[in-house]
């Protein structure tokens, strides 16, 4: 659907430990950026401990996860909680911020879309819509 829109999707990773990146290929065929520096990441990175693996709601992510086919590895830093961002062009700026809560923290793929379709595009801009 972000292709009908013209609107690439990106993904922003911490590190890449060992082959990471390669076996994450295929489930994500987009642009992959390492932030050696975490820089994406802010200037204080949010972090879930040890103890949030008691926590209910990271059992149930972990086993969709699971089951979806995906196996994560248990090398590098693991407890950095990542995000979903939406950004426009210029000084549109971020048109929808998630931030995990807990590891697996998902997104909601209408907020997604419902915040990329907001997206004006610039002058510079390649982006194109489809109007259905």
């Amino acid at each position: 659907m972000l292709e009908e829109l013209g609107v690439p999707l990106v993904a922003v990773v911490k590190e890449n430990v060992g082959t990471e990146i390669q076996d994450f290929r295929p489930h994500f065929t987009g642009d992959i950026y390492v932030d050696e520096k975490k820089h994406f990441y802010g200037p204080l990175q949010r972090k879930m401990g040890g103890l949030g693996f008691i926590r209910l709601g990271v059992w149930q992510n972990f086993m969709r996860a699971w089951r979806s086919g995906y196996q994560g590895n248990m090398n590098g830093e693991g407890f950095i909680l990542g995000g979903v961002f939406v950004i426009g062009p210029g000084d549109q700026g971020i048109l929808l911020e998630h931030r995990e809560k807990e590891f697996g923290d998902k997104v909601d793929t209408a907020d997604v879309l419902e915040a990329v379709k907001k997206i004006v595009p610039s002058c510079s801009s390649t982006i194109k819509f489809k109007v259905t």
